[in-house]
């Protein structure tokens, strides 16, 4: 009795702390970006990240690259990128895309049958297009506001809407569903270290071109999952109050491609 009292107590005080530092992590002031409203809180969560890319992700990536062939590298991507077109396909038909879910499926059942279970893109040989969705993405569709910008540990770049629908794509991820542990978790690290070896360049990039870095990966984010939704005609449909104003897009050749995780 006394043991679940004191459990009882440490998840209320946990809980309140928890909502004290979103309440704190609230900028305010006529600098305050108005689409990222919780900006003190994530820039502490996107130093943590940073600091944990320094010294782990990006050494670990490194050697990776160094020490792994590229074809063996590419057939990974192909392996991993495979496996997303499955869920990717489940999107494009919650989405309402016949013909973007048409290419989607033949995609995964022939680079599965044919590329030998994904490690060659044979579809891409093909010229059958990629079209990558996720259920942040079928959310914003629908017609939901993004919300806030967050910041995630480990996972970078996120939103409100962003960060419910990475709970469902991980349901939807065929690597979630190995019943393995080992496996799986091995799997799930060798897609981390493969994804962010495959963004160094990107990532070498932004150190020289970024002031700051924390506003750069921010607004790249918020405008390319804006321009992922049609341009931001998901957006459209919600009414103006609602929505947060997001800075205009620059050209493309003005700004370096980087990821929009946030990890670099």
């Amino acid at each position: 009795m006394t043991k679940s009292l004191t459990l009882k107590k440490a998840s209320g005080w946990a809980t309140a702390a928890l909502a004290l530092t979103l309440l704190q992590g609230c900028a305010s002031g006529p600098q305050a970006n108005p689409a990222d409203p919780l900006e003190p809180f994530n820039r502490s969560m996107y130093n943590f990240n940073e600091g944990l890319d320094r010294a782990v992700l990006k050494p670990v990536a490194t050697a990776y690259q160094n020490v792994t062939p590229q074809l063996v590298r590419t057939g990974v991507g192909n392996f991993f990128e495979n496996i997303s077109d499955a869920w990717s396909f489940v999107n494009n038909v919650l989405q309402a895309k016949p013909v973007e879910a048409a290419d989607t499926f033949f995609r995964f059942t022939i680079n599965t049958l044919w590329g030998v279970g994904g490690i060659f893109d044979v579809a891409s040989e093909m010229k059958i297009p990629k079209h990558k969705e996720d259920f942040g993405q079928t959310l914003g569709t629908w017609g939901l506001a993004s919300g806030p910008y967050l910041v995630l540990p480990v996972l970078g770049s996120s939103s409100v809407r962003d960060s419910f629908g990475m709970v469902v794509d991980w349901q939807g991820n065929l690597v979630g569903q190995v019943d393995n542990v080992p496996t799986r978790n091995s799997l799930t690290v060798l897609r981390l270290v493969d994804t962010r070896a495959s963004l160094l360049n990107a990532g070498n990039v932004l150190e020289q071109a970024a002031l700051d870095k924390y506003s750069f990966n921010r607004d790249f984010y918020l405008q390319r999952r804006r321009s992922l939704l049609g341009n931001g005609e998901a957006e459209k449909r919600v009414e103006p109050e609602e929505r947060y104003d997001l800075p205009e897009a620059e050209p493309a050749s003005s700004a370096p491609a980087v990821p929009a995780s946030g990890v670099r």
